[in-house]
């Protein structure tokens, strides 16, 4: 029941926290950009570590976990939302689009209000006391109220992660900081297991998206508490610290832009982004179980369950294939293994969306609200499998890659462009564009099939260009940095 509207692809509770300028991936989670940068003993000799820090990390993990369920709710709901207002897969994608422009537009707004009136004070606003819009929405009556109210909602729910990290990084040595951002990520994928299928309950009531809108609000103040009890913030922000924060939330400097595509590899991977649709089918596959497969709300969200718990693991494996593949085969190694994933979540995607009679032959589609049949024992390993082969192209090879090849000053600009900025808006346009097709022939499980299936396997193809750039670009990298200090580049 998480949110999927994050940047790159790799989540279950989503987004991506890496080391700049090396392979290391700290974390996956749904949002968020943290980029960790270099010496490790650089401020470990005057870092006095403030009280309370595993309270306060537990207490932004809970945060974290919150804001995503919380984001996530239209979607798992939205067969019952569709039923009570009449509405169609459009509208399903129009709220998904709004999840993704919410975060290119107000992710920036948030970070500069946090780096002027504090990140602590802020991130209570946003998860805490925003949670106010999430349960004014379950008052809605009509859809167009709704649409209003959610939006709002929405807005608050894109803050948390690059504050969080940004908190993080204030309450944690360098040294420290891996296992601190462990420790978050725990916490938020454990909640996330027991919040998604515990909201799930409602799905047989036919008002229960109106019951988890509330829920998730009062969780999302509780939470907001719990930041203000727990959470210290230091009383001095370092500039380098402030710099996280803004390039976490997507922020660059336009000037650095060009200099990005002087990178053959880099230039590159902006339009592979438009063949990369995990974040757009997550949209849609809870509309997919409980309506067009006859699942149910309250099935569905044991469906996702399953699903993240095989994120969470692929999330760790697909580092350490990649460092294998890398180890093997030299530079083409991340190359070999995004191609066998591409082809491998491509089919994966086909095979549970599509062809789910499959591995469930008593499948006989409902209208979202009346559960027709259960998921077999099969069809939920198929759905283990696409959560455990989902993560491992992103933590793997394409996040590790663009650190390769970015030169130091470059890397926030570089992820920040390249997935908050081009792959958050192909997501909105995508999502708008996929459920008014689904309308349209009136067969959102063939929409799927060709626009999220099909395009991972033409991505397989397109990653050939690679094996030309990549290694240059690799070993280059040094050199392209020295030249950016002396202005050259």
């Amino acid at each position: 029941m998480s949110d999927n509207n994050s940047i790159p692809e790799g989540e279950p509770l989503w987004g991506a926290s890496r080391v700049s300028g090396t392979d290391d991936l700290l974390a996956n989670t749904p949002q968020g950009v943290s980029m960790l940068d270099g010496d490790e003993g650089a401020d470990e000799s005057n870092f006095v570590p403030p009280r309370g820090r595993v309270g306060a990390a537990i207490s932004l993990g809970a945060s974290m976990s919150i804001d995503s369920s919380e984001g996530g709710v239209s979607k798992t709901f939205f067969p019952q939302i569709m039923v009570a207002f009449g509405l169609g897969d459009s509208q399903l994608g129009l709220l998904n689009a709004l999840g993704n422009a919410a975060r290119m537009i107000f992710g920036p707004i948030w970070a500069v209000l946090a780096d002027k009136f504090g990140r602590k004070v802020i991130l209570f606003v946003v998860t805490g006391v925003w949670g106010l819009w999430t349960i004014a929405t379950g008052f809605a009556t009509s859809w167009p109220m709704l649409l209003t109210l959610y939006s709002i909602a929405l807005i608050g729910t894109v803050a948390s992660e690059p504050i969080l990290n940004g908190l993080l990084g204030s309450l944690y040595r360098r040294s420290e900081r891996g296992r601190a951002f462990g420790l978050v990520r725990a916490t938020s994928a454990a909640l996330g297991f027991i919040l998604t299928p515990a909201l799930g309950q409602f799905g047989g009531n036919p008002e229960g998206w109106r019951y988890a809108m509330f829920t998730m609000g009062i969780l999302s103040l509780v939470s907001g508490v719990l930041i203000l009890i727990f959470v210290h913030e230091p009383k001095g922000v370092s500039e380098e610290q402030r710099a996280e924060l803004k390039a976490e939330a997507g922020m660059f400097r336009w000037s650095d832009v060009p200099k990005l595509f002087k990178i053959p590899t880099l230039a590159l991977m902006a339009p592979m982004l438009l063949l990369v649709t995990s974040l757009v089918l997550f949209g849609f596959q809870s509309q997919v179980w409980a309506r067009d497969l006859g699942y149910g709300v309250k099935n569905a969200s044991y469906l996702y369950t399953v699903m993240q718990i095989g994120m969470t693991v692929s999330a760790l494996v697909g580092g350490l294939l990649g460092d294998l593949f890398a180890k093997k085969f030299g530079a083409r190694g991340r190359i070999i293994l995004f191609q066998i994933y591409a082809v491998a979540f491509g089919t994966i995607i086909a095979l549970t969306m599509y062809f789910s009679k499959w591995w469930d032959p008593d499948v006989t589609p409902g209208n979202g609200q009346v559960v027709t049949n259960d998921p077999s024992l099969m069809y939920y390993v198929m759905v283990f499998l696409m959560g455990l082969i989902f993560s491992i192209g992103f933590s793997g090879c394409v996040l590790p890659m663009i650190s390769t090849v970015t030169p130091k000053q470059l890397s926030a600009t570089a992820f920040a462009v390249l997935f908050s900025l081009i792959q958050g808006g192909i997501n909105v346009v995508y999502s708008i564009v996929l459920g008014n097709i689904a309308q349209a022939i009136g067969d959102l499980q063939l929409t799927i099939l060709i626009g999220a299936a099909l395009p991972y396997l033409l991505n397989a193809v397109y990653w050939f260009v690679f094996y030309k750039t990549y290694p240059k670009d690799a070993k280059l990298q040094g050199e392209r940095s020295r030249a950016i200090a002396n202005g050259v580049f």
